[in-house]
């Protein structure tokens, strides 16, 4: 089995509901591990939209890394994922941060995702569960990567009692 990384985001609707509802449809086929905090974060790029719950989910899947991406596809278009415009509201956004160790640059996908170790809304919640976890590109941990970017802004944690953090017995 392959250890696999997602970081889940939504800003549109019932944010946490809706993170709630991928992480399910995650488990039917990723064996959940582990999940992070729940953190309330701004957008980035455009910026004319609400802020944005994340989190990340560490787990093991048998799927090889395309199918992930397309299963990951598949969930944000059933909870309602539309594209209209790059950095858009979405009710739902899935990213493959890792695939194991694994190194790979095709137009269809980048591994590890090529702009994890520039955003905090991604490095926060992986922080939470895989500090030591290390960029096999950059040959940084997690932790490493989040302090390089120093001080988090416009980033606070956020509750919510459907979402519990930490392992995860999926």
């Amino acid at each position: 089995m392959a250890s696999v990384y997602i970081a889940l985001g939504s800003n549109l609707g019932d944010r946490a509901g809706t993170l709630v509802a991928a992480r399910e449809r995650l488990a039917e086929f990723v064996h959940l591990r582990a999940a992070s905090r729940l953190y309330e974060t701004e957008p980035v790029g455009y910026r004319d939209q609400p802020p944005f719950l994340n989190a990340v989910v560490a787990g093991a899947t048998d799927l090889q890394p395309l199918p992930v991406l397309h299963a990951l596809q598949q969930i944000e278009h059933d909870l309602g994922r539309r594209r209209s415009f790059p950095n858009a509201p979405r009710t739902i956004d899935l990213d493959l941060l890792y695939y194991n160790n694994l190194l790979l640059n095709t137009p269809e996908l980048t591994l590890p995702h090529p702009r994890l170790h520039e955003r905090f809304f991604v490095l926060l919640p992986l922080n939470d569960i895989a500090p030591h976890l290390l960029h096999p590109r950059l040959q940084q941990s997690t932790s490493a990567l989040l302090a390089a970017l120093g001080p988090p802004s416009g980033v606070r944690e956020w509750e919510d009692a459907r979402w519990v953090a930490g392992e995860s017995g999926g």
